[in-house]
């Protein structure tokens, strides 16, 4: 940490300090400033170094500390203002409305020293000559503050009637505060109208669109744009995350998460943050944050979850339903102390309405992982309800119901029977289908059911049923891997069940039956016997039992459900016979018939499995439309019936067909769908991580930037070379760099990009790694980290080179340079390094291919000499001697009048890039003192731009500085 010896060393310091993180320790800092400060005896370092710790108070959780140096700023102008210069007379007439709304905020200044100092604001803006806008904003604030709301209507209207002046707070801080009064008087639609230009980035400011972003959250839900709820809080979190003064929008986050069913990530975001719970700088954001600690510890305890250990303050374990208790007292202490200060309830009734809301939307998919609190929903309809006293008829009645047709829930119907059933004595019949349904939800343990199904339905006078019941369990055998023996088991009970068939001692349905579980088991023996003369005899003898149910149960169905599904299945096994075959599209046909049968059957979940398999077969065969049709109808035909997991990978499949062909939007919402099924189904670190990674790359492709980065890094978070293979967790890093470089976060890019290409650099083709690399160069040197950007693009180059794409080796080259003449090295090494580009783009152009690469590296090489001249004249500045830099300036201008000639050989395609070298070379004529030139220059660019229309942006800005040109030639002259 430098001396500070003098006034601008001060000044150095406090700019330092303001670059660092909000919190205890910057404060700390501008407390040591003031007292170096104090030491220099000079008034003006006092002043600002109090103006620095003011600032840096109000921006911290100690916003308590602000008033005593504001009051010694106060009256070191009272006495001698002479010491002040226009900034700091500025500034401290700007912190006046700091300290009024600031006054609000702590219970214990009393509420008439708060109207006194009010009245003082309006006085000393009326000496210095400023608007009354900004004492009529916060008149405002006090009286909206204490409910006083007839008083605010009033200053709220004198507010925005006042003119604005230099006084006036930023467009963005002023449009929240009205808008926060919209939402305060029940107007949401028109608050969100006011903030409109704030959110959609017009207006900006160290704390816009922070705030804005997050008070926007509730009003979106209440009127139904869960969407934009969703994005705003994924941006606005982002914003408001590292900043330790913004407790107040934080609580606004927290609430969002309990008001959606994401009270998972409500917790984390407790966790982010200990010290809310106990910082007391600032009381109201602390009553904010309490609130909604109680609404959130409120939401676990009515979902049954109030001994589940919480984050909360310090010292101690907490349980949801303790921390509720503890977090309402505090609130509600608070809101006492601002009530008994203000003289009314309003501050109180305000919270006791804030904790006491209910969830606006039951669960909303935000994108990001987090683990649901409480047990998921069922995804397919409730099951049967049983009654308290079951009557057994009526049981036994639905559950034969459900299984005729095939319902959902019907093994759990039989369930109930079964309970209501332990002490009753039944018929046979009764006992067998208990039995039977009982074995089929046990799956390979149920064989010893079937058998005993069997007996009883034998007894019961079905024997056509109770073979039927064997069959089942000879299937369930070969599920278990018995096929021998299962294949052996339903040979004898086909052959028995044609002969009872043939005396009509049995009828179509347990007949089919047997057919149906033989050809089952077969199909098992075609997924087995893979290759040779075994497996084409396995596929054939399947093939003929296939065709034997359908020959049984084709067009007799009528209004039997159970018939109508043999047909559907069977054509959906002669499907996968085909496939096994390897004619896709006889497949492909026979899905589609199938699935088309379920549906007219009445049954469109069982439809979903053989769309999929059509979508599987059209993406292979290129037939993504096809694909793409296949995949909605699973979706649309399986409904509630689809369980989490099934949901997931429809969605994520449809996702990637549906970005394929570049609807990013449609695709995103696919993929948050399968990122959400996926967390529902426990599969978030799985199947969720992959689909977050695909939803960060959509969102990226929208521009949805600080969304994108905030469901990439979640997705990061999971993500595993060994699960998802190493180009899954390269891509996420790659297109999370691509975000945080759009939002100015050049030192996190390039640290995502210098992983990922560390991943990459073992792959064998190495263009990802070259590409990576250049990309880390760029985030270090916009991070101003040049050394390390030298580096980067050095590794770069050398790819580059190593891979024949001269474009992108002259690219590295050309930024090197630049670096080069910011760094150590200086103008020598840049000038070189330019040379080198020249070099690099010459001899490539001479060994182009083809005249497309010519064109390419002509305005390649084009672009270079423009640059060469640039970096030439701006060494120049650094010259102390007019003829070194005269020698400059000349060099220069030979770089541009090459550029010029290059661009002009590409015709049309090079118009831009010749006008913009010749006005380039035009401002170094005029610089060279040589006016006629410079606009002999600028009359050949607005020639070359005669004729052209208006829509053209570039052709516009060519004009307007060729014209300006002409301007200042003329003057010259």
């Amino acid at each position: 940490m430098a001396e500070i010896t003098d006034f601008d060393a001060l000044r150095r310091a406090m700019a330092e300090n303001s670059e660092q993180p909000e919190g205890p320790a910057r404060n700390a800092r501008a407390e040591q400033l003031l007292a170096e400060a104090e030491k220099l005896d000079i008034p003006l370092a006092v002043i600002e170094a109090l103006g620095h710790q003011l600032k840096v108070y109000n921006y911290s959780s100690e916003k308590d500390k602000m008033f005593v140096p504001f009051a010694r700023l106060l009256r070191m102008w009272d006495e001698r203002p002479e010491d002040f210069d226009d900034y700091e007379t500025h500034s401290l007439h700007w912190v006046f409305k700091w300290m009024s709304v600031g006054m609000l905020d702590q219970p214990h200044i009393p509420l008439a020293s708060i109207e006194k100092w009010l009245g003082e604001m309006e006085h000393r803006y009326r000496l210095a000559g400023h608007s009354e806008r900004a004492v009529r904003s916060a008149e405002f604030s006090v009286a909206a503050h204490i409910g006083d709301l007839a008083r605010a209507e009033r200053a709220y209207a004198a507010w925005l009637a006042a003119d604005r002046d230099r006084m006036a707070d930023c467009h963005a801080c002023e449009l929240h505060g009205q808008g926060t009064w919209q939402v305060r008087r029940g107007r949401d639609a028109d608050a969100l109208a006011l903030w409109e230009p704030v959110l959609a980035g017009e207006y900006s400011c160290a704390h816009e669109p922070h705030t804005v972003l997050a008070s926007s959250l509730t009003p979106l839900l209440r009127l139904g744009r869960v969407e934009e709820a969703r994005a705003n809080h994924l941006r606005g979190f982002r914003l408001v995350r590292p900043m330790e003064s913004m407790r107040g929008a934080y609580a606004d986050h927290v609430e969002f998460c309990a008001l959606t069913g994401n009270e998972a990530r409500g917790l984390e975001l407790l966790a982010e943050r200990p010290a809310y719970f106990t910082d007391t700088g600032h009381p109201r954001s602390r009553l904010d944050f309490m609130a909604v600690v109680t609404l959130l510890m409120d939401r676990l305890t009515g979902l049954g979850l109030g001994e589940r250990r919480v984050p909360g303050p310090a010292g101690r374990t907490w349980t949801a339903r303790e921390l509720a208790a503890h977090a309402r007292a505090e609130a509600m202490e608070l809101a006492e102390r601002f009530d008994r200060r203000n003289g009314t309830s309003y501050v109180g009734d305000r919270v006791r309405a804030r904790m006491a809301q209910r969830p606006l939307v039951e669960r909303l998919a935000l994108g990001v992982r987090t683990v649901r609190p409480g047990p998921a929903p069922v995804a397919a309809p409730p099951a049967p309800q049983v009654p308290a006293e079951p009557d057994l008829a009526a049981l036994l009645a639905e559950a034969r119901r459900l299984s005729d047709t095939l319902r959902p829930h019907a093994l759990e119907a039989w369930a109930a029977v079964a309970q209501a059933a332990r002490d009753a004595d039944l018929e046979p019949r009764d006992r067998a289908e208990i039995a039977d349904h009982e074995a089929m939800g046990l799956g390979p343990d149920g064989v010893e059911l079937f058998e005993r199904a069997a007996a009883l339905y034998a007894e019961a006078g079905d024997p056509g049923e109770a073979l039927a019941a064997r069959a089942r369990g000879a299937y369930v055998r070969a599920l278990g891997g018995a096929v021998d023996a299962a294949e052996a088991m339903v040979a004898s009970l086909y052959d028995e069940v044609l002969a009872l068939y043939a005396d009509e001692a049995t009828g179509v349905r347990q007949t089919a039956s047997v057919v149906m579980s033989r050809a089952r088991i077969l199909m098992r023996r075609v997924h087995e016997d893979t290759a040779g003369p075994a497996a084409r005899a396995a596929l054939t003898e399947a093939e003929q039992a296939v065709r034997e149910v359908l020959a049984l149960v084709d067009g007799r169905a009528g209004d039997e459900v159970r018939l109508a599904a043999r047909a559907a299945e069977a054509r959906a096994m002669l499907a996968e016979l085909a496939a096994h075959a390897g004619d896709a599209g006889r497949a492909a046909e026979l899905f589609r018939r199938a699935a088309a049968e379920y549906v007219a059957a009445g049954l469109p979940w069982f439809a979903v499995e053989y769309e999929v398999q059509v979508a599987a077969l059209a993406h292979s065969a290129g037939d993504l439309a096809g694909s793409e049709r296949a995949l909605r109808a699973a979706l649309e035909h399986g409904g509630p019936y689809v369980e989490p997991i099934g949901r997931a990978q429809l969605h994520l499949q449809l996702a990637e067909v549906v970005g394929g062909r570049g609807e990013a939007v449609e695709a995103a919402e696919h993929a948050l769908e399968a990122a959400h099924w996926a967390d529902e189904a426990g599969e978030g670190g799985t199947l969720g991580a992959w689909a977050r990674q695909q939803l960060g790359g959509f969102l990226l492709r929208q521009g949805r930037y600080a969304e994108a980065a905030e469901v990439l890094e979640s997705a990061l978070a999971d993500l595993s070379a060994e699960t998802h293979g190493d180009g899954a967790v390269v891509q996420a890093r790659w297109w999370l760099g691509d975000c945080l470089g759009e939002l100015g976060e050049h030192r996190a890019a390039a640290e995502h990009r210098l992983r990922a290409a560390d991943v990459a650099r073992h792959w064998p083709e190495q263009q990802d790694h070259a590409t990576l690399a250049h990309l880390a160069a760029e985030s270090l040197s916009n991070a101003g980290l040049t050394d390390e950007a030298e580096q980067a693009y050095a590794r770069a180059g050398e790819l580059w080179r190593a891979l024949g794409n001269p474009q992108f080796l002259v690219r590295s080259l050309r930024a090197r340079g630049w670096l080069a003449l910011r760094g150590e090295s200086g103008a020598e090494s840049a000038r070189q390094l330019m040379t080198d580009a020249v070099r690099a783009c010459e001899q490539a152009l001479e060994s182009a291919p083809d005249p497309v690469a010519r064109d390419q590296l002509t305005g390649e090489l084009g672009n270079t000499h423009r640059q060469f001249g640039d970096l030439l004249a701006r060494s120049a500045a650094e010259e102390a001697e007019d003829d070194v830099i005269r020698a400059a300036f000349e060099a220069a201008l030979v770089q541009m009048d090459r550029a010029a000639a290059l661009f002009g050989m590409l015709g049309a395609d090079g118009l831009h890039g010749r006008t913009g070298a010749e006005l380039a070379a035009g401002w170094l004529e005029t610089d060279l003192g040589r006016p006629a030139e410079a606009a002999a220059r600028a009359r050949a660019v607005l020639a070359a731009y005669e004729g052209t229309g208006d829509d053209d942006e570039t052709a516009q800005a060519r004009r307007a500085e060729a014209t300006q040109m002409l301007q200042a030639t003329q003057a010259d002259t």
